[in-house]
């Protein structure tokens, strides 16, 4: 919402040496989000000119210029050159003169050109700032609107500081300068003067026809008719001046009086020629089939849970987002109805996004809109329309208004207090409510203890002697019942009203307490050997990444994951930020892949990078989370039922390894990464929380079939790692013979042991046994270590593969597996028989389990 101090200052009383930027200030400590505050860079000399003469010269170019005569108020006439045509001898127009800046640093200074010196220049809008009004030349004043000489900035009031503030969805009632008005006067202690403040004059009936067939979702619906008007009217220029200011484009008399009060109450207005209306006003939902042309001129199909306003003729417009073509005001309109209304925000942000129709008035209801402004914010339009264009207003008018009254709230007195952990005295507490517009009245503990207690909303205390508390003599009172103004859908709990009075009282005169940590307590295991993981995965030299969580059908195709896959079935979400991902990842790999993807696009080929996150896996049954009151505690049972309507949650470790592992440089030739290494890092992953995975050869997607390792802790399959599909390396635009590894860390750390220690270190020396094997080529290595290790006892200390040979020597359908043996005792030195007996018992074992034929020589 853009805010032009010139005009804030008309509602608010404001400090006369203020700048946008003390307002901005203050408006933050408010709790505002002010992005920007553009102030002018105008600099005069700029003044009003009269034109006294002018002389057309054509030029080359095939131009014509006009050599012009001003008088600006001193003796001799200021001579200027201008390209513009659309002003005549006697006419008052705006001229900057030599030494002056206009907004963007556009220096002036007397310069030749077309043949002559022109002393300055005479201004369009978009040369003075106001916007890109260039088809309409330059700006000519109305007569009596100024005298030669005037300064044209204080005329003009073309320096104008302009704050900028990003409107959260709570505060709705800001995206209007009626709105930030009350928050300005709030922040600097002075009264608002409410532009809605308004007499109405309309007979609140026999207004043009109207019929509401959905009160739910239009439970306001007001018409005014203004009949007689100027539609080719020129809108005032200070109108012209905030609209452009504001960010919006002057278009005409009908269409600028509606979005100015737009702008200034919050309340979008939509007008129609009457003339081009066909029997009542209807406020319904769509019926199959329909269509509609919007103002945009884009035919549109309609959905049967949009909201329209109809006639005979049909949909006239898109309730709340943008009207039809077909009842558009026009240069011929003479007759026009105002329609003012209060829309349900979620029927229009539906709406809205349904049809990708994002409109200044559709930003409005989302957020909700004031429900008792719709009558003044008509009668609003009616005056302007009937002053600059000469309408006549009706006295008849319709209203239907079935909006319930907000409910009043019963809080603790301290409550405000109680949660800044500040002192918050009653009455600075009933003084901040009272200035964001809520009525706030006090009554003994025992008249309301039972609401309280059941967390409902207390009775109105006027039925159990409430009295109305002022700014004193609130003393003794237990219990304050606060009605929130129409303006503030946002307060329905007692914590909303603490936060009222706790962003007036001042956020930066809460003090900061650190808790203090009950001893004996620091991180769990769990989060100790996640950290241990991270650390160990930086110190092999990978870069930890964070992406988004969120995934679509398009990162499945390109990982090639089969349709029947359960990774496929996904939480979808309500709202996603893209349409392309709308689900939640239940892979680390998608995220990280594209990570990937964008870096080698940059350049980076190589590529070590790991994530650790939560992925989300969908229950079979899941019933909807519930709602928990907030008066008190939710019950154990309320707390598990919302722990058992969200998804599963594992957290995932994910790798990719793209190009070169280490580089090539003067040390020698680098090597490219490989899915042994990525089986490696998985490994070490493993290792870190104490866990020593079985390992076999499996086919799963985006792996490549024959180089993907599953990795599995007691028969639960925990991860997988190796080298990923060619077409999986071609869709993310990675270089061949990529690697990735997904674990579900989680599982490891649960099923690792309570503590890990040390082995202890022997000082003896270690005995070296290598032994070959042959066994059948579909015998997987691990099995033959693992056989290996059993075999040997407690006296193996590790055991290595270091080759595998397959060829004719061997026989076809087998291979050879070569295998380093260490022996080791704690407490002595190792005799040759006890490490042949050793070795010779692990031989064995793989003898029984595999036929293995021992390989000599």
């Amino acid at each position: 919402m853009r805010v032009p101090l010139s005009w804030l200052r008309e509602y608010v009383d404001l400090p006369g040496d203020v700048t946008g930027r003390d307002v901005a200030e203050k408006l933050i400590r408010a709790g505002l989000e002010v992005e920007t505050v553009e102030e002018s860079d105008l600099t005069g000399p700029l003044v009003v000119g009269k034109v006294l003469t002018y002389e057309n010269e054509p030029q080359k170019n095939g131009k014509t210029i006009r050599w012009c005569s001003l008088d600006i108020g001193k003796d001799e006439p200021q001579w200027v050159v201008c390209g513009a045509h659309n002003f005549e001898v006697g006419d008052l127009v705006v001229v900057v003169l030599p030494g002056a800046v206009l907004p963007g640093g556009f220096a002036i200074s007397a310069r030749k050109t077309y043949g002559h010196v022109s002393n300055g220049m005479i201004c369009s809008s978009a040369e003075l700032g106001l916007g890109d009004d260039g088809m309409h030349g330059i700006v000519v004043l109305e007569p009596g609107e100024g005298t030669p000489g005037d300064d044209a900035i204080e005329l003009l009031s073309l320096r104008d500081d302009v704050l900028d503030i990003a409107v959260t969805p709570d505060r709705g009632y800001c995206l209007s300068i009626r709105g930030v008005a009350r928050e300005a006067a709030t922040a600097y202690g002075v009264e608002l003067k409410d532009p809605a403040d308004l007499t109405l004059n309309g007979s609140g009936a026999n207004g043009y026809p109207v019929r509401v067939d959905d009160a739910e979702a239009c439970s306001v619906f007001v018409t005014r008719t203004v009949t007689g008007i100027d539609a080719k009217a020129l809108s005032p220029r200070w109108m012209q001046k905030r609209l452009l200011a504001s960010g919006m484009r002057p278009i005409s008399i009908g269409v600028d009086v509606a979005n100015y009060v737009m702008l200034e109450l919050g309340q979008p207005i939509h007008t129609y020629d009457q003339a081009r209306l066909s029997g009542e006003i209807v406020v319904r939902r769509a019926n199959a089939g329909e269509k509609l042309m919007t103002l945009d001129d884009q035919t549109r199909e309609l959905d049967a849970e949009d909201l329209l306003i109809t006639d005979d003729s049909g949909p006239i417009g898109v309730a709340g987002v943008m009207g039809g073509a077909s009842t558009e005001i026009s240069d011929a309109t003479t007759d026009v109805v105002i329609e003012a209304a209060h829309f349900d925000p979620i029927v229009i942000a539906r709406a809205s996004r349904r049809h990708k129709l994002s409109s200044e008035a559709s930003r409005r209801f989302e957020r909700e809109v004031d429900p008792n402004l719709p009558r003044y914010a008509a009668q609003r339009v009616a005056d302007l329309l009937a002053e600059y264009a000469g309408g006549t207003i009706l006295p008849d008018e319709t209203v239907v208004d079935t909006h319930p009254k907000p409910a009043p709230v019963t809080l603790r007195a301290d409550h405000a207090a109680r949660v800044a952990g500040a002192v918050i005295t009653l009455d600075e507490t009933v003084r901040h409510l009272t200035s964001v517009g809520c009525t706030v009245e006090a009554a003994a503990a025992d008249a309301v203890a039972a609401p309280l207690a059941a967390g409902v909303h207390a009775p109105a205390l006027a039925e159990v002697g409430a009295t109305t508390v002022g700014s004193t003599h609130v003393e003794g009172a237990d219990l304050l019942t606060v009605t929130p103004p129409s303006w503030r859908p946002d307060l329905r709990d007692p914590n909303d009203f603490a936060e009222e009075a706790i962003r007036l009282f001042g956020f930066d005169n809460v003090p900061s307490v650190l808790p203090a940590a009950p001893g004996g307590q620091g991180l769990t295991v769990s989060q100790r050997r996640r950290r241990r993981v991270a650390t160990a995965l930086v110190g092999a030299g990978l870069t930890e990444v964070v992406s988004y969580p969120f995934t679509g059908d398009a990162d499945f195709d390109a990982m090639g994951v089969p349709a029947d896959d359960v990774r496929r079935t996904t939480v979808k979400l309500v709202n996603p930020i893209s349409d392309e991902e709308p689900s939640m990842q239940t892979t680390l790999l998608a995220t990280l892949l594209r990570t990937a993807e964008r870096n080698v696009g940059r350049g980076a080929n190589d590529l070590a990078i790991f994530q650790t996150g939560l992925v989300f896996l969908p229950k079979a049954e899941t019933k909807p989370a519930p709602l928990p009151s907030v008066a008190q505690r939710p019950s154990d049972a309320e707390i598990q039922s919302l722990y058992d309507a969200l998804p599963d949650q594992p957290l995932h470790v994910g790798v990719v390894l793209t190009g070169a592992l280490t580089p090539t440089g003067w040390w020698g030739k680098g090597r490219p990464a490989g899915w042994a290494d990525a089986v490696q890092i998985a490994r070490l992953i493993a290792s870190v929380v104490g866990v020593e995975p079985v390992v076999k050869n499996v086919e799963l997607a985006p792996w490549h079939p024959g180089r993907c390792a599953e990795f599995s802790v007691e028969g639960t399959v925990v991860g997988h790692a190796g080298e990923l599909h060619p077409k999986v390396c071609q869709a993310f635009g990675l270089p061949a013979r990529s690697s990735a590894v997904e674990l579900d860390l989680d599982a490891l750390i649960a099923a690792g042991p309570e503590s890990i220690t040390a082995h202890p270190f022997s000082s003896y020396p270690v005995a070296k046994e290598d032994v070959a094997l042959i066994v059948p080529a579909e015998v997987a290595a691990a099995d033959v270590q693992a056989a290996l290790a059993e075999g040997a006892g407690e006296l193996l200390e590790s055991v290595r593969l270091f080759d595998v040979y397959t060829g004719e020597q061997i026989g076809e359908g087998k291979k050879s597996l070569a295998f380093a043996l260490r022996f080791r005792a704690p407490d002595r030195t190792l005799k040759e028989n006890e490490v042949a007996d050793a070795r010779q018992a692990a031989v064995q074992v793989t003898v029984d389990r595999f036929g293995a034929v021992q390989r000599v020589g």
